[in-house]
């Protein structure tokens, strides 16, 4: 048995005939660049994430990127972050002449550990950047507690959270910011690269829309250097299908994500997500901490069972960021996650047969009975 760890040829079909209906009408309109089908879904993403504001570009990085831009952060100034988690979470700080300042993360959640942040904060601290890793948010209370108290701005990397719940509140709608993406292969996937930016504030989502057409409102206007960064119609024309699905795909997600947590428990070497406390984890990847990782891997793999190791190497220790002067050990949880971590099937396309498969395999590894 073949079982990807994600099956967008499965989900596609189901929405085929409506989006594509919807590419031809865009490609009739001949309106791909923004435009109201673009401005309907910024309104449905604001609804959907309870914010006022959702502005739409062209990928999850620029929606940090412009982000960060927006809240003010000028050359040298210093975004606290995670050193674990995708790429673009502290790529963009750089890309926006900030400098990234890493805070490991909690054993339990793979999160930022907030209780670490204080201490980080220097007088140039202009950012905290959560990343709500996987589909679960961080401690936003404690985050925010701590920037009221130091003046700081919170950006939420929400890139695989859209959807997530913290004591009710959504993913995005609880910092000065929210970034998200909608690359193929999060939870809200488009067919390219797409990205949105959602907040509170009437005076930021002024900004975020100024600097996503090179800085200007009004067109051939331009009271600052913004970037191009527009969110394509044609993307729409699927997300817009997509969107109305989302929590019914993420209740299939958490509806697997409870069967493997049953079937795990009490295999010796393997150690299942925990959901913290007012939570909503959505899933968007299901993730294992395990003994011989790179052996139970290779043994899906013979299996017919998709993985993936997210993420194998610890932001700290990438070759680009050597110049800001962290040393291997020194964020002792990131690393320990980047050689147990591993990714098993969870898309709510995922049939009773696939899960049962991939859950005997890892069983299998162990010796589970």
């Amino acid at each position: 048995m073949q079982v990807p760890l994600l099956d967008l040829k499965r989900q596609w079909k189901k929405i085929r005939e409506t989006a594509l209906a919807n590419v031809t009408q865009v490609l009739d309109d001949q309106a791909c660049v923004l435009g109201p089908r673009v401005a309907a879904f910024e309104k449905a993403v604001a609804a959907y994430t309870r914010v006022p504001h959702a502005i739409g570009c062209a990928s999850g990085t620029d929606a940090i990127l412009i982000g960060l831009r927006a809240l003010g952060v000028q050359k040298g100034e210093e975004v606290i972050t995670t050193p674990y988690t995708f790429f673009a979470s502290a790529g963009a700080v750089v890309n926006a002449k900030g400098r990234p300042v890493f805070v490991d993360i909690e054993r339990e959640s793979f999160n930022i550990d907030a209780r670490q942040i204080e201490a980080a904060v220097t007088p140039r601290t202009r950012v905290i950047q959560p990343v709500h890793l996987y589909g679960q948010c961080a401690d936003m209370d404690a985050i925010n507690a701590i920037a009221r108290r130091r003046g700081l701005a919170v950006l939420e990397d929400a890139a695989q959270s859209l959807g997530a719940e913290d004591k009710g509140r959504r993913a995005g709608s609880m910092g000065d910011i929210g970034a998200f993406s909608f690359y193929p292969s999060k939870n809200l996937g488009g067919v390219g690269d797409g990205g949105m930016m959602c907040t509170r504030d009437a005076a930021i989502d002024t900004r975020l829309r100024a600097l996503r057409t090179h800085g200007g409102v009004n067109r051939y206007y331009h009271d600052e250097v913004g970037w191009n960064s527009r969110l394509d119609a044609l993307q729409v024309a699927v997300l817009e299908v997509k969107l109305p699905l989302l929590d019914a795909w993420s209740e299939a997600r958490a509806k697997n994500a409870r069967f493997y947590d049953e079937a795990f428990a009490g295999v010796a070497g393997v150690v299942t997500p925990r959901v913290l406390p007012g939570k909503r984890h959505i899933y968007n990847q299901y993730m294992l901490r395990c003994d011989r990782r790179d052996q139970l891997q290779e043994h899906l793999t013979k299996a017919g069972v998709g993985t993936a190791v997210y993420y194998p190497l610890s932001l700290h220790e990438q070759k680009c960021f050597a110049d800001l002067g962290y040393e291997k050990g020194q964020f002792p949880e990131s690393e320990r996650a980047c050689v147990e971590n591993l990714s098993i099937p969870v898309h709510p396309e995922l049939t009773d047969g696939e899960r049962d498969h991939v859950a005997a395999k890892v069983r299998e590894f162990y010796g589970a009975k």
